[in-house]
């Protein structure tokens, strides 16, 4: 393998947009070797598709696109973050607050901690943040 791997795409702020980001990093992945039946992967496009639904419904329009961002290197570890311009930080629910959604980022937080990964928010220079989870990648090295 190359030093590393990057893929990006950037999509409307607009629910259709979610699903395209989910076909898109599915694609990926298995342009990287990993199996689209594979565990990792359904665990994988789960934490897309609510990335992305957070991106495009949490930022009340003040985002006009979002990007994905892929990147494997070569000691295997992957990530995958989305970027949007609002300012605003995901908002951690406390448990007893009890609705229909705003669960997200605990089942994000959740997935990546079983395969041994975290989940990061990082500010970017134009005022946005970057929601990212690391893992490392479930595919051998091949020799």
């Amino acid at each position: 393998m190359a030093d590393h791997q990057e893929a990006t795409v950037t999509l409307a702020s607009d629910p259709a947009s979610v699903s395209v980001a989910r076909r898109y990093v599915a694609r990926v992945l298995t342009e990287w070797g990993l199996a689209e039946e594979a565990d990792a992967a359904d665990t994988i496009r789960l934490i897309v598709s609510e990335l992305a639904t957070n991106a495009v419904q949490h930022t009340f329009g003040q985002s006009p696109t979002f990007t994905v961002g892929l990147r494997l290197d070569e000691e295997g570890h992957f990530s995958l973050g989305v970027t949007d311009s609002h300012p605003r930080r995901p908002q951690r629910l406390p448990a007893a607050v009890r609705q229909d959604n705003g669960r997200g980022m605990v089942i994000i937080r959740a997935l990546a901690k079983e395969y041994g990964g975290r989940l990061t928010v990082t500010p970017t220079p134009d005022g946005g943040k970057t929601v990212a989870i690391a893992l490392p990648w479930p595919v051998p090295a091949q020799a």
